[in-house]
């Protein structure tokens, strides 16, 4: 397998995933700034999407978007438990928490990081963010991970996310569950090889 990533983008949490089920896979470094990958190619000649994570399966099927890839990873390693099996409803526990990273959290940073969001808006965006912040570290109190006693795809996502909150200021410190839970993610060793990896750690 083949990952297209980008050092601290959203394809963090699949990367992490990688390594997490110990599959033999390769990195290729994209620049988002250019949309081109290290071997050369255009981004939208690896993904019409043109945007990262690009899970390369093998020479005629790629798969596109963090949480679909994150499934495909964890039900190819059903005996770790990242996903329930089908019709167990942790499964969707799972997965409700997933959708609501990927569509009230992730897609939430969007303006922050987005160079045409004109400044009036910004801080009506990181207003809700900081709202979704505060029901996250309501939601993980007394838990140690997002989705209960068990560690899931939703774990490296919801970490990931954290890390960009961190990078644009918003106050862990003031959530101390939010906090605790980024500590405790960052000690797993597929999140430190990851970080490692792609530059983010020393």
């Amino acid at each position: 397998m083949k990952l297209y990533y980008a050092p601290g983008a959203c394809s963090l949490a699949p990367h992490i995933l990688l390594r997490e089920i110990a599959r033999p896979f390769t990195l290729v470094r994209v620049d988002l700034a250019t949309k081109r990958a290290e071997t050369g190619e255009a981004l939208a000649e690896v993904s019409s999407k043109a945007m990262v994570p690009v899970l390369e399966l093998d020479e005629s099927a790629r798969l596109t978007e963090g949480p679909a890839i994150a499934q495909f990873l964890a039900d190819s390693a059903p005996e770790l438990g990242l996903l329930p099996p089908v019709g167990d409803l942790s499964r969707y526990r799972v997965l409700e928490w997933v959708n609501y990273l990927t569509a009230e959290i992730h897609k939430g940073f969007s303006p922050l990081f987005a160079a045409d969001t004109p400044d009036s808006y910004k801080p009506v965006a990181r207003a809700a963010l900081e709202r979704k912040l505060d029901f996250l570290e309501a939601s993980i109190r007394g838990r140690p991970y997002l989705a209960g006693e068990r560690y899931s795809i939703a774990d490296p996502y919801l970490f990931t996310l954290l890390g960009w909150a961190s990078f644009l200021q918003f106050d862990l410190h003031t959530r101390p569950n939010l906090a605790a839970f980024r500590a405790r993610i960052a000690e797993r060793p597929a999140v430190n090889a990851a970080r490692l990896a792609e530059g983010l750690i020393a």
